[in-house]
């Protein structure tokens, strides 16, 4: 945790009273004491510092800030994920490791191999998900809330809402193994923002390639080897990063 993430609620007069990991994390992992700084952010809001004006350093932990929030946050990725939806315990994992990464916006698709169990999960029916951009927030130093929205019908999400959504993108890009063209190949726009789709284990199906190459998608691969699909979540975002940065 690199930044302390504070709801707005929580703040009364420029003061804040943490009592839950947020505390335990100043005292045992900070190893703080009173009149000590701590990096601070409102979530979805902008960042500073917090003085800490009480500290309880025996369980149940509790720690008394006195907030300076004056900076904003930094601006929103120019990377947009689709995703389908993979199993639950992976999905956490994406979730955090994409918004540490840096993502503007995630669409969670269906496709014909994701399970319809998935779709039941907590972690989707509940808003489960909210936690892990959090703790993806905490780890990367930002406050903006990742909007993340979930798309049962993969025909109706291609045929209308994708193109509501194409003339934001410079490109629009789909990952998969049996493409001919490398993503080193494939120009990414500086200062626009890239959509990638990335799929389920076992990969797109051809009526899915079929439509979304119709919508605009390019197809690319990042090698001969088939990932996880966490890990290619995370390579596929840092080869485009680094496309932007060299372009």
């Amino acid at each position: 945790m690199n930044i302390i993430l504070i709801r707005p609620h929580e703040i009364d007069r420029d003061r804040v009273v943490l009592e839950d990991h947020r505390a335990e994390h100043i005292v045992k992992v900070l190893r703080s004491d009173k009149g000590d700084r701590v990096n601070v952010g409102i979530l979805d809001g902008k960042t500073g510092f917090a003085t800490i004006e009480k500290i309880d350093r025996k369980r149940p932990f509790q720690v008394k800030l006195f907030l300076n929030i004056d900076q904003d946050p930094p601006a929103p990725p120019l990377t947009d994920v689709i995703l389908a939806l993979p199993r639950p315990i992976v999905f956490r994992r994406i979730i955090h490791q994409l918004t540490s990464l840096g993502v503007g916006q995630v669409f969670v698709i269906n496709a014909s191999r994701v399970e319809k169990s998935y779709w039941e999960a907590s972690i989707v029916s509940d808003n489960g998900w909210r936690e892990y951009v959090i703790t993806g927030l905490e780890q990367a130093v930002d406050t903006r809330m990742v909007p993340i929205t979930f798309h049962r019908g993969f025909k109706p999400f291609m045929l209308e809402t994708v193109p509501e959504l194409s003339n934001r993108y410079a490109s629009m890009l789909v990952a998969h193994p049996g493409a001919c063209t490398s993503i080193s190949k494939i120009g990414i726009h500086k200062t626009r923002p890239v959509l990638v789709a990335i799929g389920p284990e076992g990969g797109w199906n051809d009526f899915e390639l079929a439509l979304m190459r119709s919508q605009g998608f390019v197809e690319f691969t990042i090698g001969a080897r088939i990932l996880k699909v966490e890990t290619a979540a995370a390579a596929i975002h840092a080869q485009i990063s680094l496309m932007r940065e060299m372009s």
